[in-house]
C-alpha cells in the first residue's frame, strides 16, 4: 500500500488525462437551495474573522447542509501550469514504469526528449480562504514547480495567485490573490477532535468543483513515513486527486485540517485519508506571512518507537514515550543533558504516547523557547530543560509563481561561476543557471546547466548574457554544458 499525494497532474500530451474543472460546474446553491428562507432556517456557521461557530456538540450528527452553504464559498479550486522534470529516460518523473511507456517509450514523440528537458503539465488542487483580503492555504505539493497559479472562487471569478511561500516539511503553502471582502472559513481546534467525531471535506476531486464528502475521525496523531513534523488526522472521508489542500471541517463547520494524503494501492481513495492539523498549518502560515520563511526549532535527537520488549528492558510500566537513540553534538538536547537510552515521557508538560508525538510538538515550538522535559533514565524519572535551536534546513521556498516566467525574456535566473567551478571544468567563462522557468524551461534548460555562449558569443558575465538577450526579438541559441555534455539549445520567446 502506497502513500499518495492528492494533487492531480494532467500531462499536456493527453497521454495521462482526467476530468477537468470545466467538465462539471457544481455549486452548493443548486443542491441545497439559495433562498433566504432556506438560509435563515439553518443554524449559522460564523466565518467572520475566522471565529469558530457552534452547530452541534461533539459526537452529535452535524448539519452538513449548513456547513456547505456557509463555508463552501470560502473553498477554492486551484489550477497550476508549469514544466515537469524529465527522468533519464526523457519521460516525466513517475511515468518511467507505466505500461504504455514500457512498450512505446522509444517511439518518436513518446519519451524522446532530451533527458532533463521539461514537459508542460497542468495540475489541480483545492484550497481555502483564511483572510478577507485574499490569503489562501493549500498544500505545498499542489504548487510545486508551478509557473502560474490560478485560483477559482465559488462565484466563478478567477485570479492569478502569488505564492508567498511553501514548506515541504509540513506540505503547507500560502497563496495571495488581489481581492477584498472575501468569504473566509472559521478556524477550529484539532485538540478537541475525538476518534469517531464527524468530519466533512470540500474540494475538487478530479476537477469536480465544490464536492462535499463526509466521514469520521479514524485516528489522531498519525506519524507517516517522511512526515516527522506532522501529527496527521486520519479519517475515512472520501478524498481523491484534486482534493489536496482542501479543508477538513468538524461537526461545527470549523476547519480542523488540510486534506493532504491517502493510502492507496490504486491511486484513488480506499478508505484511509490524512489531514494536516490546522494549528500546524497556521504556524507555518504566520511565519511565511511575517518573515517569508519557516524557521523550524530543533531539539537534536534521533528517536525510535518503544515496544513492549524495549519498555520491559528499560523497566517502564508501558511502552509510551520517545526512546533517544542518539544525540547530536552541540545540539539543544546535548546542552540539556539528554543521553542515548533516555526515554522522553513528557515534553513541555504534554505526555508522549508515540515517538512521533515528540517531533510534532517540537515543530510547533519556536527557536529559543525553553521547554521542560520529563525523562526516564536508569529506572527513575528526571526533570531537564532544553532551549530549542533553529534548524538550518527549515527555510521555506519563497517565490512568486505568477512572475517566474517573466524573469527577463528567457525566464532564467543565473549567477557567476565560482573559481572552483571554473577550474573543475577547465572552462574560462560561463554562468550557472540557478532557476529555469518560462521559455527557457520549455526549451529544456534546467538548474545546474552552465551557459557557455549565446548566439555564438562567449558568455563571461551575467550582465553580458542579459544584454545579448535583450537585443534579440524572437529567439536566442545557447550553448549549454550539462555535466560532461555540451549542446545547443534554441529558445523562442517572441
Amino acid at each position: 500500500m502506497k502513500l499518495k499525494l492528492l494533487s492531480l497532474a494532467l500531462v499536456s500530451s493527453g497521454l495521462v488525462a482526467a476530468g477537468t474543472a470545466s467538465a462539471i460546474d457544481w455549486h452548493p446553491s443548486a443542491w441545497f437551495g439559495d433562498s433566504a428562507r432556506t438560509r435563515t432556517s439553518t443554524p449559522n456557521v460564523s466565518n467572520s474573522e475566522n471565529k469558530p461557530g457552534a452547530l452541534v456538540a461533539n459526537g452529535s450528527v452535524p448539519n452538513y447542509r449548513a456547513i456547505v452553504q456557509q463555508s463552501g464559498p470560502a473553498v477554492v479550486g486551484i489550477t497550476t501550469e508549469g514544466i515537469s522534470k524529465a527522468s533519464a529516460s526523457g519521460l516525466p518523473e513517475g511515468l518511467e514504469d507505466h505500461p504504455f511507456f514500457k512498450y512505446f517509450g522509444d517511439t518518436p514523440g513518446f519519451g524522446g526528449q532530451m533527458p532533463g528537458q521539461g514537459m508542460p503539465v497542468r495540475g489541480q488542487g483545492s484550497g481555502f480562504i483564511v483572510s478577507k483580503d485574499g490569503l489562501i492555504l493549500t498544500n505545498a505539493h499542489v504548487i510545486d514547480n508551478a509557473e502560474e497559479v490560478t485560483v477559482k472562487l465559488d462565484d466563478r471569478r478567477e485570479f492569478k495567485a502569488k505564492v508567498l511561500g511553501s514548506d515541504r516539511a509540513t506540505d503547507v503553502a500560502v497563496l495571495k490573490i488581489d481581492a477584498k471582502d472575501l468569504p473566509v472559513v472559521a478556524i477550529g481546534d484539532p485538540a478537541r477532535l475525538g476518534v469517531g467525531d464527524h468530519v466533512l471535506a470540500i474540494g475538487s476531486p478530479f476537477g469536480l468543483e465544490q464536492s462535499a464528502t463526509a466521514g469520521i475521525v479514524s485516528a489522531k496523531s498519525r506519524s507517516l513515513p517522511g512526515d516527522g513534523y506532522v501529527p496527521f488526522i486520519q479519517t475515512d472521508v472520501a478524498v481523491n486527486p484534486g482534493n489536496s489542500g482542501g479543508p477538513l471541517f468538524d461537526a461545527n463547520g470549523n476547519v480542523v485540517g488540510i486534506n493532504s494524503q491517502i493510502y492507496s494501492r490504486t491511486g484513488g481513495y480506499q478508505g484511509v485519508s490524512f489531514a494536516i492539523p490546522i494549528d500546524v498549518a497556521l504556524n507555518v502560515k504566520d511565519q511565511i506571512v511575517s518573515t517569508g520563511k519557516v524557521v523550524r526549532p530543533r531539539l537534536g535527537v534521533t528517536i525510535q518507537e518503544l515496544d513492549q520488549s524495549l519498555a520491559d528492558s528499560f523497566k517502564l510500566s508501558n511502552p509510551n514515550g520517545a526512546l533517544v537513540s542518539s544525540v547530536a553534538p552541540g545540539s539543544a538536547a546535548e546542552k540539556a543533558g539528554l543521553q542515548p537510552g533516555d526515554v522522553i515521557l513528557k515534553y513541555n508538560g504534554e505526555p508522549i504516547v508515540h515517538s512521533g508525538d515528540l517531533s510534532a510538538m517540537v515543530a510547533l515550538g519556536k527557536a529559543g523557547q525553553k521547554v521542560p522535559l520529563e525523562i526516564w533514565r536508569s529506572g527513575k524519572k528526571l526533570e531537564l530543560s532544553a532551549e530549542l535551536a533553529a534548524s538550518a534546513e527549515s527555510l521555506a521556498s519563497k517565490r512568486d509563481a505568477s512572475s517566474l516566467a517573466h524573469k527577463g525574456k528567457l525566464g532564467l535566473a543565473v549567477r557567476p561561476l565560482t573559481q572552483e567551478e571554473l577550474g573543475s571544468g577547465n572552462r574560462a567563462s560561463g554562468v550557472m543557471v540557478a532557476q529555469s522557468s518560462g521559455a527557457a524551461a520549455k526549451a529544456g534548460i534546467e538548474a545546474g546547466d552552465i551557459i557557455l555562449s549565446a548566439n555564438g558569443t562567449r558568455i563571461e558575465t551575467v550582465d553580458q548574457l542579459s544584454a545579448l538577450v535583450e537585443k534579440e526579438s524572437k529567439q536566442v541559441v545557447l550553448l549549454v554544458q550539462r555535466r560532461d555534455n555540451t549542446l545547443f539549445v534554441p529558445i523562442k520567446f517572441g
